[in-house]
């Protein structure tokens, strides 16, 4: 093994972080005794040699010895090698056909292992079920005689004893259908026979009907889901022997929470573990049932229809994929999902935590059409207390905290006991302080406890990451004055030590005060001229909110305008249009940003433009705002919500706000739940209004 590795010249190719002279060590290390330099080893290969999916010249040396190594019985983690060179090759044969600069070698790997394809025809017998599983897309996509593909695949679907690879013969064979339409007709005839056949396990025959509707989802008829929702319900009430019983999909220790590692913002670390957490997958059926929604598209009530049934199953991992399924439709498409949300808020009670959690989890991501689930995360809040917010189950935890994070979100109040109890504890605070600025109603309760943990920020850190930010965002939006004294205090120490990030953030938090904030104004009108180019924009709209005084804002509100940083002038516009008729002196330099390269800067000029002059602007303001929309869709909900306060004056607009309300899918920026929401509530105000 390994013969003619040191004859390659690897130090003269390159991977994607520099010189593939390590690639030899990355190989040997693959086979090592040692578990975790293999999965270091696999690690760095994917990252380096195989670099999102890239193949490069030294990725395409290395394949010889990737076949030596997954054909030997001897060497560890077979399936993994294995789940590489399919990686590999999937990555070579779809991209082979197209031009490419020297620097990648798609054509070349995809020669190497169409040349090796019959291997691939072995591995899929192997003994080890996670081989077979590793393997079997590769006999969709290498084999050139494609005939002999799909009775290889009808072969070992007969002769595979498990659910798991079954599934993923069928998968293979859509595959090669949609790869080879000349085959098309005779894998839509064999998933006619297979969902048919009443002697074959309700998997198979859910993934016939599933693999059918992916290759001619055009033929998708009004039988077709609820035939996946009757075979959903034999599976799940299909009796499994003892000692065919699979392991749980999942299990989770109790763990006490920990702090993050030193300098790394607690934020940083739960995005990780959320990115982890979200790869994991705990049912065999799950690729199987994300396919079909995927084929489903935008047919929200036949998807709803088919997650209730996914939802019911009693395999918990089942349950746990569907809820994260949930999200993704309600997230990716528009519609009534408020049977879901309640579907979904069923499981905050369920007996296994990491399925409460995520339960939980999704309700806070989707909060903004969270309503209905409003009085069962109260209940769940409730029935475990505020100290569970500090669990030593980390999932129990999580649970918790994100059920609190969703009630918060949602302005209520039976969420603060627990937000104050991670104030006071200090476990996840972070978490607690991102929903505090929504609960108004509580902030005389807060606030105290906000305005202590701003005290103790130390900014003479470098990396203070966003929690001075986010306790400064959060006092700004409860406007209680109690915390004046402590944001100032923030801003003057801010400055003192150069944190530009956190400077910004008091003065936007200041802002809010109004002219309650004038005690601050000494700090803010040096600021106005400060070198950073956020704290000078935000200083000058702080001092127009605080002091209020035109003839001192206005000469800078111009220079704003002039300036390179884009966001001055947008940051400008929207000063001037507060200032309004009084700030017509500006117009001439607002209308040079009509025909700004950028739509945000056209957009905002516009709006100011509009405001203060009137509707003698109106038309050449229309035409911008209706221009940009079109142009960028993510524009469509800051554009709405003024078109929304044009009134009358908008209805030129109307076709294109009817427009937006037959598109299926979410339309506004940072595929945000609420940001389209707020979209189509200004759509259906504005049409309410004028029409």
């Amino acid at each position: 093994m390994f013969e003619g590795l040191y004859d390659i010249d690897w130090s003269s190719m390159e991977h994607a972080y520099g010189s593939a002279a390590e690639v030899p060590g990355l190989l040997l290390g693959l086979r090592s005794p040692d578990r975790e330099e293999r999965r270091k080893a696999l690690v760095r290969f994917y990252s380096a040699v195989h670099h999102q999916g890239v193949v490069v010249p030294c990725t395409t040396a290395s394949l010889p010895f990737l076949f030596e190594l997954a054909g030997d019985v001897a060497t560890p983690d077979r399936a993994a090698i294995v789940d590489l060179l399919v990686s590999i090759g999937t990555a070579a044969v779809e991209e082979c056909e197209n031009q490419y600069a020297d620097l990648v070698d798609f054509a070349g790997a995809a020669a190497v292992v169409r040349e090796r394809a019959e291997v691939f025809v072995g591995f899929a017998a192997d003994a080890d079920p996670r081989v077979r599983r590793a393997a079997i897309p590769g006999l969709a996509l290498f084999l050139d005689d494609t005939d002999r593909a799909a009775a290889v695949l009808r072969d070992r679907l007969s002769a595979e004893p498990g659910t798991a690879e079954r599934l993923l013969v069928v998968d293979a064979m859509a595959t090669l259908a949609l790869r080879v339409p000349a085959l098309s007709d005779g894998a839509m005839a064999w998933f006619d026979e297979l969902a048919a056949d009443a002697s074959r396990d309700p998997g198979t025959r859910l993934a016939a009907v599933v693999q059918q509707a992916r290759c001619a989802p055009e033929q998708i008829s009004k039988d077709t889901v609820p035939a996946a929702i009757d075979l959903l319900r034999e599976m799940a009430n299909a009796t499994v022997p003892d000692g065919e019983r699979p392991a749980p999909a999942f299990h989770v220790t109790p763990t006490t929470p920990e702090a993050p590692a030193a300098g790394v913002a607690p934020q940083v670390v739960a995005a990780f573990e959320d990115l982890d957490r979200k790869g994991l997958v705990h049912a065999p059926t799950t690729h199987l049932l994300r396919t079909f929604h995927e084929t489903l598209a935008g047919r929200v009530s036949q998807r709803t229809a088919l997650l209730a049934q996914q939802l019911r199953t009693p395999d918990p991992g089942s349950r746990l994929d569907a809820i994260r399924m949930s999200a993704e439709l309600m997230k990716s498409w528009r519609g009534d999902h408020a049977s879901l949300i309640l579907q979904v808020s069923e499981h905050l009670g369920a007996t296994e935590h990491e399925v409460a959690a995520e339960a939980a989890a999704v309700l806070e991501e989707c909060h903004a059409i969270a309503e209905p689930a409003r009085d069962a995360l109260a209940a769940h809040v409730a029935a475990h207390g505020p100290d569970a917010w500090a669990a030593p189950h980390s999932e129990q935890r999580r649970a918790h905290q994100e059920a609190v994070r969703a009630l918060g979100r949602l302005g209520d109040a039976r969420a603060v006991p627990s937000v104050l109890a991670a104030l006071d504890s200090g476990v996840d605070a972070w978490r607690a302080v991102e929903v505090a600025g929504t609960l108004i109603e509580a902030a005389d309760q807060l606030v105290p406890h906000l305005c202590a943990h701003l005290r103790r920020v130390d900014h003479t850190q470098r990396w203070l990451g966003s929690g001075a930010a986010a306790l400064l965002s959060a006092l700004g939006d409860l406007r209680d004055q109690a915390a004046l004294p402590s944001i100032i205090d923030t801003l003057t120490a801010a400055v003192r030590h150069d944190q530009a990030g956190t400077t910004s953030a008091a003065l936007k938090a200041l802002a809010t005060f109004g002219p309650a904030a004038a005690p601050a104004l000494e700090t803010i009108r040096p600021l106005t001229a400060a070198s950073d180019a956020h704290v000078r924009p935000d200083a000058v709209a702080a001092l127009w909110a605080i002091g209020g005084d035109r003839e001192e804002v206005m000469p800078l509100l111009g220079e704003l305008l002039t300036g390179r940083p884009f966001f001055w002038k947008t940051r400008a516009a929207d000063v001037l249009a507060e200032i309004g008729l009084p700030a017509v002196a500006a117009l001439p330099q607002l209308r040079q940003l009509l025909t700004d390269r950028y739509d945000w800067v056209r957009i905002h000029g516009a709006a100011a433009v509009w405001t203060i002059g009137g509707e003698a602007e109106t038309s050449i303001v229309l035409d911008i705002l209706l221009q940009a929309w079109s142009q960028n869709p993510a524009t469509g909900d800051h554009i709405v919500a003024f078109l929304d306060r044009m009134g009358l004056a908008a209805e030129p607009a109307l076709p294109q706000v009817r427009s937006e309300l037959t598109l299926p899918r979410r339309n506004a920026r940072f595929a945000s739940i609420r940001r389209d929401e707020e979209l189509q509530r200004g759509c259906h105000a504005i049409i309410g209004r004028l029409s």
